[in-house]
């Protein structure tokens, strides 16, 4: 049977009267067919897997997307693109404000640092990375992973560094490493954007909340040779949308998960990463809405880092709230205990993995000492801003490619240099008044948590105030500008230790003691946890086979679920709002104001049509910007949020109120077509659903 253009792939009926449970972030290679069929009537046939494996794509700063047209057109969410609007962005054209669409080809306008990946291939490389790392411990086996890793890349890469990009996977915590080959697309231009105040409207009030009245879109379009890539791969376009308690999938890229870590490791998230993370975000926030409250060029600086803190603080808050629950606490222990006691009856298991519970617990240990001066010195917190980030780039970066491939740094490595290189050389604007407020801040709170007695807070400040040497730092350097970060890469590690720019020579001060917080970090931490948690995932395999879904690793996965809703304290929670509701909800105030877009053209707009729903996906952050497709491999809904109840789904999934939360695809064509008179655009998308290329029958 076929329709649309692409063949509809005949299992049983998928009205459900029941939620069915769709727990999991499943790799493409190793989907639960058997148990799909048993709950949805519905098995995907090997095309239609691959064919969702290449139309989907990941943007590397961390959200989904994919292709909606032979032209390389590319649809995400407005939030996953607000960089690229931001920097694009000026204050005489505010696109964030004033939305964003190109009436031509020729007007699409680049995006100084998106790249785009899509997935071409994965091969198993489990032996080889083990084989490398067999009875090492500490350092040695950190650097053997890092070696095996650089090789393997290096050699799937090949010559061919511009377009493929290629990562060593590791899923189940060890149990398995997977080598993922990507095709590299970065000449991504925006197409279109609305306005952030219908993108985000309702703002942090119903953000992770349902009901929701959302726009969260962007349209952008990936080049190749200067031109629109053309792809054969895409999804066409649903103009119905999904209907309720219909099967659905999601594919897109989760971020990370903590299904599977220890009890000892969810304490450290819960005390290091949670509730610190917590009292920064929040201490930052207010910093940036008074610096925000200066003015309006202030504000419109400020705007995309404070959607991001704002978004974050929620997030995290909903994952400490998680990890606060008793419930779910003990079922993590039961967990735990459960499959310690099966160790211990295998005799081939009991003293090679016995202990290893007991030292990543120990790491653990290290970790709480280790965490605060890491953080601050060695991913660079306490130098906040673009300006140390550029100078620590160089100067690693100078170090490290004058070394053999398969001893650097992993970030380094010649697989995933042209990523880093696109950072480096950038053109988006930097704001140096903007980024004095940053380093003030940053440096603030380094001097605060550190000590002011710490070395290397004397070492940077000395008798010198932070909003001093900020000030002083960044008026005396020329980062800013893309031409001299080129001139000091390309001059390699001479040039770089000559420099006088004052961050070069902080990130060169700073080099020795960073590097060896980084290592000590790496023996008594990472390597320790991977190395344990290795045999910890081959006693699981043992208990449960491969059945079971790897945590989140932004790497491609497959969600299945279905349209509904769920009970609030008693109350029916319906799958869909409309459009009507979103003018009911409007205020003419933020965050409940809509656009005059909006408001100019509601005579014309259908208020019934489906605007935002929920459906039973299971998904995390990084799934942002993922395309939400029927059985028929079709667009039904764009993913851009969870409910509140997801936030606890970095640590387990609850199918009776996770939601994952979408924009109708019925939705964007509407607003295309009747708000933003981007009726070509509409048109492309639309013709693409018509003549996309056929889906062979399971």
């Amino acid at each position: 049977m076929r329709r649309s253009g692409i063949w509809i792939a005949v299992g049983g009926s998928l009205l459900c009267a029941s939620v069915f449970a769709a727990e999991g972030m499943w790799t493409l290679d190793n989907l639960p067919k058997a148990r799909m069929q048993q709950e949805t009537g519905f098995t995907p046939s090997t095309a239609f897997v691959e064919r969702m494996m290449r139309a989907s794509l990941r943007i590397a700063g961390g959200c989904s997307a994919s292709f909606i047209s032979p032209d390389g057109l590319v649809m995400t969410n407005h939030h996953c693109a607000a960089s690229c609007v931001a920097q694009l962005s000026t204050a005489a054209k505010d696109f964030v404000a004033a939305g964003f669409l190109a009436k031509r080809r020729e007007d699409e306008v680049r995006c100084p640092e998106i790249e785009l990946n899509r997935l071409e291939r994965i091969t198993d490389v489990t032996e080889q990375v083990k084989r490398a790392t067999a009875g090492l411990n500490g350092d040695a086996y950190k650097q053997a992973q890092n070696a095996v890793q650089a090789q393997l890349t290096s050699a799937c890469v090949g010559a061919d560094k511009a377009t493929l990009r290629c990562d060593v996977v590791d899923l189940y915590h060890g149990g398995r490493y997977h080598l993922y080959q990507y095709h590299r697309f970065t000449d991504a231009r925006l197409v279109w954007a609305p306005e952030k105040a219908v993108a985000f409207f309702g703002g942090d009030p119903d953000n992770f909340n349902f009901p929701r009245y959302d726009l969260d879109v962007s349209m952008l379009r990936a080049y190749e040779n200067g031109k629109p890539a053309h792809v054969v791969d895409y999804f066409p376009f649903s103009k119905a949308g999904a209907a309720a308690n219909e099967l659905v999938f999601v594919t897109g890229h989760p971020g990370s998960t903590q299904r599977q870590l220890t009890m000892a490791q969810l304490n450290s998230v819960r005390d290091l990463q949670l509730i610190d993370g917590l009292l920064r975000l929040a201490e930052k926030r207010g910093v940036l809405e008074q610096y925000a409250k200066t003015g309006a060029e202030a504000a419109r600086v400020a705007n995309h880092d404070l959607f991001s803190i704002e978004n974050g603080y929620k997030a995290l808050y909903g994952r400490l709230q998680a990890l606060l629950d008793p419930t779910l606490m003990n079922q993590k222990q039961a967990d735990e205990t459960a499959l310690r006691r099966f160790v211990a009856t295998q005799p081939s298991l009991r003293d090679k993995v016995g202990p290893a519970w007991d030292a990543i617990a120990t790491a653990q240990i290290a970790l709480r000492r280790l965490e605060l001066p890491y953080s601050m010195l060695e991913t660079g917190r306490a130098f906040d801003g673009h300006y140390f980030s550029i100078a620590r780039m160089l100067v690693r970066g100078a170090v490290e490619r004058s070394k053999p491939n398969a001893q650097r740094l992993p970030e380094f490595n010649d697989a995933r240099l042209p990523s880093l290189e696109q950072t480096l050389f950038s053109t988006a604007p930097i704001y140096p008044a903007y980024e004095k407020v940053l380093l003030d801040l940053s440096l603030t709170k380094m001097r605060e948590r550190l000590g002011v007695d710490h070395p290397i807070v004397q070492q940077v400040l000395g008798t010198t105030a932070p909003d001093q040497l900020a000030a002083r730092m960044i008026d005396a350097t020329t980062l800013g500008d893309p031409a001299v970060r080129r001139t000091l890469c390309d001059g390699g590690l001479d040039a770089v230790t000559r420099s006088t720019d004052p961050f070069v020579r902080l990130a060169l001060a700073l080099d020795p003691a960073t590097r060896a917080l980084r290592k000590e970090m790496e023996q008594e931490v990472e390597s320790v946890v991977q190395k344990n948690a290795e045999l910890i995932a081959q006693a699981r395999f043992l208990q449960q086979g491969t059945t079971a879904y790897p945590d989140a690793t932004f790497t491609l996965r497959l969600s299945y679920g279905q349209v509904a809703g769920w009970d609030e304290a008693g109350k029916a929670v319906a799958p869909f709002t409309t459009i009507d509701g979103a003018f009911a909800r409007h205020t003419g105030a933020e965050p409940f104001a809509l656009p005059a877009s909006w408001l100019n053209t509601r005579p014309r707009l259908n208020p019934a049509q489906a605007m935002n729903l929920v459906s039973t996906n299971d998904i995390i952050g990084g799934n942002s910007g993922s395309p939400m497709i029927n059985r028929r491999g079709e667009v039904v809904g764009l993913i851009f949020d969870g409910n509140i109840h997801s936030l606890g789904g970095a640590f387990g999934y609850d199918k009776s109120s996770n939601r994952a939360v979408a924009v109708d695809s019925g939705m964007l064509l509407e607003a295309m077509n009747k708000i933003y008179g981007a009726g070509v655009l509409a048109d492309e998308i639309t013709a693409a659903s018509t003549g996309g290329a056929a889906l062979p029958h399971p």
